[in-house]
């Protein structure tokens, strides 16, 4: 696990639990255990609200609009609390973020992902792409075939329904190979914008593999309640037709009153900007 990993990782854990698709594949178990710690919560709302605003960016925002920095945040930035879409999408937040966070953190991917969130025009509306993209490097040489691009597709259910979320995840992860090309020259287009070249240069990497080969890794994430978790069938699901189906990780993170836990990271956040 990356040492700068932010202290709220400790609270996600691997079960140890494994289950199998109909067609064979592992599903890890991890759970999602927040403890009442106010420091810890204070530091990942923090976290949380930095893949939104930059704390540099935010006071030279909200210079002008009759607003402070929590009802900006609230009202401009975050997704809506209450009116739909919004809560969905905070949930959907949430668990792509969460998943970036373990892809960084627990499998030590380079994640750029603030960029995501950051750019967008409506709060309401999801951004379109590849849900969390991550790249490692083999070693210091330049296109190295073990590099690695590992491109994560994550839903939520943080109330109840009767939908099979890593279902919808890997179905969706389908589409990840036609969403590729554009996903990365976003991401590379941003990082240009910013005047952050040398990252730029490292996305760069990736984007012709026929002349630069690597190794492309898929994952389907399930961000779930306890009780939906509970409720929900996962040995279902079916990878069959993946087209990266040899190189297909699933991912189950469930925990209790997530979406509890949800709101009160968005309120947090921006009481404390």
């Amino acid at each position: 696990m990356n040492t700068q990993a932010p202290e709220h990782i400790a609270w996600l854990q691997d079960t140890g639990e494994r289950r199998t698709t109909a067609c064979g594949r592992e599903i890890e178990i991890w759970v999602l255990d927040p403890q009442d710690d106010a420091a810890v919560l204070s530091a990942w709302a923090r976290h949380f609200r930095q893949h939104y605003c930059s704390d540099i960016d935010l006071p030279a925002l909200v210079e002008g609009t009759g607003k402070t920095p929590s009802e900006f945040l609230m009202t401009v930035l975050f997704p809506d609390a209450t009116e739909a879409p919004g809560p969905s999408l905070r949930a959907g937040d949430f668990g792509e973020i969460l998943v970036a966070d373990y892809v960084e953190y627990v499998l030590g991917y380079w994640c750029p992902r603030t960029l995501r969130y950051q750019d967008r025009w409506n709060r309401n509306v999801s951004t379109q792409g590849c849900d969390v993209v991550g790249f490692k490097f083999a070693d210091d040489q330049s296109n190295n075939v073990d590099d690695e691009l590992f491109i994560y597709e994550s839903k939520a259910a943080l109330s109840q329904t009767n939908k099979n979320r890593l279902q919808d995840a890997i179905t969706d992860s389908f589409k990840d190979h036609l969403r590729e090309a554009v996903t990365l020259h976003a991401l590379k287009q941003r990082l240009l914008v910013r005047g952050e070249e040398e990252q730029a240069s490292r996305v760069q990497r990736f984007q012709n593999e026929a002349e630069r080969p690597f190794r492309r890794i898929n994952g389907a994430a399930a961000i779930l309640d306890d009780a939906v978790f509970d409720g929900t069938d996962l040995t279902a699901c079916d990878a069959s037709d993946h087209p990266n189906a040899e190189r297909l990780r699933l991912l189950v993170v469930h925990g209790p009153s997530l979406m509890s836990l949800v709101h009160a990271l968005y309120e947090r956040a921006a009481d404390e900007a």
